[in-house]
């Protein structure tokens, strides 16, 4: 028996021996005793320590969470062991009863892994406990709510059909990057995902019934954006979709297969595509259109039944925060104008003085010689940019950063058809394999949203030293429960990610560059809006047209980019407070290590210090930092 199948056994050994009992005094171990059949007298002891039974629950959380989320499971490169069955054929479905029996799975394990007292002083142990306790906390969402669904990233989401996120729009990006299609059974669990979106379709209409049941509807905006995504999927012929391309380029490769039986199988997707895929996305566009009119015109969560109850706990589990909205909204405001005397000290030296911050950015923004050419070629030239400035940043950072991933990134241009709704960059995991590497995806929707002056500091956001660094050395640490490889803790991550866009300044990226400099500014001064309009949309009731103006007036960004960021914070609640929050803790632990330490302060061993440990919540990476000055002491 190999290692791995006798570990997975004695662990649902210990699965089962814990259902038996809830119960059970947890603290030093518990014995099961089995009589053999062969021997009366001959027992079998199996001694079940606190951390054997946590590692037990571990595994449980996970197969729980990726048998019902089994296209993250493609996503992630799991296997039929990681998962506990074999899902790579199998679709996803979001009914109201599945969702549910999802939810209390993970909040009984969430209470369980918090129940068991822990001996000794092992710091690791102590955090996978906490870490794992907050993750299915988080993957199971708010008790007291059962509308909206569990997304992998996100946790609970508030409304399983919107213009950015949810099933439709990540099934069919997971399928078109990450599904493998190197034999011919693989090309065949394609098709059968395809022949699964009538399921899947049908699952999602019952679940916006569901919710919109409990008086829970989406801001019509939000619907608005949904329902043209879900036109524009069905706009062309079958066979020029893109779920046609890309298993023609894949299955090209497979030596195995003749040109005949390539051809039948394109054929069978083909079909897929028109007979169930369209006709799926058309049902769910139709349910939509029907639920606009009963749709709200409020932007906020507020307006939704115990908004505001939804919204603080959104503010906990992506703001990392036990602040309140008045106290973030303040914090945003303060550090808006404490930013915008910064650029307007750049923008003085520079020769631009008339008029506020954010109308000479607009003005700044307006110059060709900031713009890519809107062409092919400006595009292809954007791309080339940003790999060169992934490079040129990996060899500057080497010195302030001991452990390099073993993971690679790429770039890559959003697919056209999710453009309108997708931010400005995103960064989507590599597989865990390393058979695909993390992407950095970026919008070129509208060229003058990515003016020259601001592409460096979103490259190191997204890629280096941000969410690719930061995630790729999340996965290499192979000896923490799986889920904690992937942990979506937002005000960690996203605080990472902007920590890095200051790390790249001081370590002279923006040296005779006062512009690019100027650009970084401009992205702080963003995440610091962003705690003033998350608010301001659901607990001042703003409106969104209200957001969309201060925003704009504020950091002259785009107006294009300045909508869509909007119309995201309507759809997630509390997401956009993480950047700023989680940057501000990360910034506050350096200088108390560096006060504490003195000449010895090495930031190299803090980065370390903050990034091998994995994506923790906030009092977790605090507790880590003091235990390293302890030590170092």
């Amino acid at each position: 028996m190999n290692k791995n199948l006798k570990n997975s056994l004695l662990a649902s050994a210990i699965v089962t021996a814990l259902g038996l009992s809830a119960c059970v005094k947890q603290s030093d171990t518990v014995a099961v005793t089995k009589s053999t059949p062969a021997s009366q007298s001959a027992e079998i002891s199996v001694v079940i320590s606190s951390e054997q039974s946590l590692t037990a629950l571990y595994l449980q959380a996970k197969q729980s969470l990726f048998k019902q989320r089994a296209l993250s499971a493609t996503m992630y490169g799991l296997s039929e062991q990681d998962v506990g069955q074999d899902v790579s054929s199998k679709m996803e479905l979001y009914g109201s009863e599945n969702e549910a029996k999802l939810r209390a799975e993970l909040l009984s394990i969430s209470n369980k892994i918090a129940g068991i007292k822990l001996e000794g002083d092992n710091i690791t142990a102590k955090n996978n406990q906490q870490v794992m306790a907050g993750l299915t906390r988080y993957f199971a969402g708010e008790p007291n709510f059962t509308v909206g669904f569990i997304d992998t990233w996100m946790g609970l989401s508030p409304f399983i059909v919107n213009q950015i996120n949810g099933p439709l729009i990540d099934i069919p990006r997971i399928m078109q990057n990450d599904q493998p299609i190197t034999t011919e059974q693989q090309a065949l669990d394609y098709i059968a995902r395809l022949g699964s979106f009538d399921r899947l379709a049908n699952s999602i209409i019952e679940k916006q019934a569901f919710d919109a049941g409990q008086n829970w509807l989406p801001p019509k905006v939000t619907l608005q954006g949904a329902i043209k995504y879900l036109k524009g999927f069905t706009s062309v012929p079958a066979e020029q979709h893109t779920f046609v391309s890309v298993f023609s380029d894949k299955i090209d490769k497979i030596d195995s297969l003749n040109a005949e039986q390539k051809q039948a199988l394109i054929k069978q997707v083909i079909s897929k595509v028109s007979q169930v895929v369209y006709p799926a996305y058309q049902s769910v566009q139709k349910a939509s259109e029907q639920l606009l009119a009963k749709s709200r015109d409020e932007s906020g969560i507020w307006a939704q039944p115990n908004g505001s109850d939804y919204y603080q706990d959104a503010i906990k589990q992506l703001g990392d925060s036990e602040l309140t909205p008045s106290e973030i909204h303040q914090i945003g405001l303060g550090e808006v104008a404490r930013i915008s005397v910064a650029m307007d000290t750049i923008l003085q030296q520079q020769g631009y003085k008339q008029g506020s911050v954010g109308e000479r950015m607009v003005a700044l923004n307006e110059e060709p010689r900031f713009l890519y050419e809107d062409s092919t070629a400006g595009r292809e030239k954007l791309l080339s940019d940003i790999n060169g400035y992934i490079t040129e940043m990996t060899i500057k950072m080497a010195p302030v950063f001991k452990t390099t991933p073993s993971y690679q990134v790429e770039v890559k241009a959003f697919p056209v058809e999710v453009q309108d709704g997708a931010p400005g960059g995103q960064y989507t995991s590599p597989a865990v394999d390393g058979s695909k590497p993390g992407i950095y995806w970026i919008n070129l929707r509208d060229m003058k949203a990515n003016p020259k002056f601001g592409l460096k500091t979103l490259t190191y956001h997204e890629a280096n030293p941000g969410h690719h660094w930061q995630i790729a050395l999340n996965l290499d640490q192979a000896e923490l429960p799986f889920l904690r490889r992937i942990a979506p803790y937002n005000a960690y991550a996203e605080g990472w990610a902007l920590y890095s866009e200051q790390v790249a300044f001081e370590l002279g990226m923006y040296e005779n560059d006062p512009f690019g400099n100027l650009g970084r500014l401009q992205a702080e001064l963003f995440r610091a809006v962003r705690l003033v309009v998350d608010t301001g949309l659901h607990d001042k009731r703003w409106t969104r047209e209200q957001a969309i103006s201060y925003m704009s007036e504020q950091t002259g960004t785009a107006e294009s980019d300045v909508i869509a960021e909007i119309e995201r914070y309507m759809a997630w609640p509390g997401q956009a407070l993480g950047y700023k929050l989680g940057m501000l803790k990360i910034l506050s632990l350096r200088e108390q290590a560096e006060k504490r330490l003195g000449d010895n302060f090495d930031l190299a061993e803090f980065h370390d210090v903050v990034l091998l440990n994995g994506a923790v919540p906030m009092a977790v990476l605090a507790r880590n930092v003091n235990h390293w000055l302890a030590s170092k002491s």
